[in-house]
């Protein structure tokens, strides 16, 4: 695969579709690799003309780890001592930027999907003229008062992960069942069990997951800045989401002028392929809006 280089940071990252297509940013979620989009919705939006390009978040799949930067304290980062910090939300905007400069794409239409809503918004107010419009699905705008997770989808988040395969991997399936799953759509145990195997096995980094939250506690509120986005743009959020609850995507959709709200009943903070059709057609829409 492709490598994007910037900052002292290498980035994996790769496309999917027709090289002529309009090129769509994909950018991932807490600790997520770009394989945790699945090949079958970056085929879906193929399909309906994008160039498809995602990447290894920094810390996350085959990118950049930083294990030398030592421990993080998240009790004292929410305090606001940022002194074990290893990067911030801004630098991962840069990433973004660094890999839309290797994939050749001087603009794109941008999708991020959760932590990955939170850098496409920093991309979208740090880089303007590189964003043709934005989506920002079941992610928040940095105001503590919204977006906040359950307590049961918070343990989970807290929680930390075994290190034995088979035990990952079921450990993954009952986390997903019991706060990220909704009601719209059949919970696919078999579908979480492959995913957690193949990402698993590709790169499992846990280190690096404990330093992207901590980058998520230290942002500020970006809800001033969102109101300087000028380009169409779509806010996708579960109603079911414990995660980050929907009020993390009102606050996201009035902060931005003229963003249009999707809130799906019974999707909770998840992707399933049943949903893929319907957030495919409103990527398509929101980008002709550009």
């Amino acid at each position: 695969m492709p490598r994007a280089r910037g900052n002292g940071v290498e980035l994996e990252f790769e496309t999917v579709g027709d090289r002529d297509g309009r090129p769509l940013l994909l950018v991932q979620g807490l600790g997520a690799q770009l394989t945790s989009i699945e090949d079958g919705f970056c085929r879906e939006l193929a399909g309906r003309g994008f160039l498809v390009i995602r990447y290894d978040n920094r810390d996350a799949g085959l990118s950049t780890w930083f294990d030398e930067a030592g421990p993080v304290n998240l009790a004292a980062i929410w305090g606001g001592d940022h002194a074990s910090l290893a990067y911030t939300l801004e630098d991962m905007a840069d990433d973004a930027a660094a890999v839309l400069d290797a994939a050749g794409a001087a603009a794109a239409h941008v999708a991020g999907i959760s932590l990955g809503g939170m850098i496409a918004q920093l991309l979208a107010t740090r880089y303007p003229d590189r964003v043709l419009s934005l989506a920002s699905i079941m992610s928040t705008t940095g105001d503590r008062a919204v977006g906040r997770p359950t307590g049961e989808a918070a343990r989970v988040l807290m929680s930390s992960m075994p290190g034995e395969r088979d035990a990952f991997v079921e450990q993954a399936v009952a986390n997903a069942r019991a706060v990220s799953a909704g009601t719209a759509f059949p919970f696919d145990a078999d579908g979480v069990r492959r995913g957690a195997a193949r990402n698993f096995d590709r790169a499992n980094h846990p280190k690096g997951v404990g330093r992207q939250f901590a980058a998520i506690l230290a942002a500020g509120d970006r809800t001033p800045a969102l109101g300087d986005i000028r380009v169409p743009t779509l806010v996708v959020h579960g109603e079911e989401d414990q995660v980050i609850q929907v009020s993390g995507g009102e606050a996201t959709a009035a902060a931005i002028p003229g963003a249009r709200l999707l809130r799906v009943p019974g999707l909770g903070h998840e992707l399933p392929p049943g949903f893929w059709p319907t957030l495919a057609d409103a990527l398509v829409e929101n980008a002709d809006r550009a």
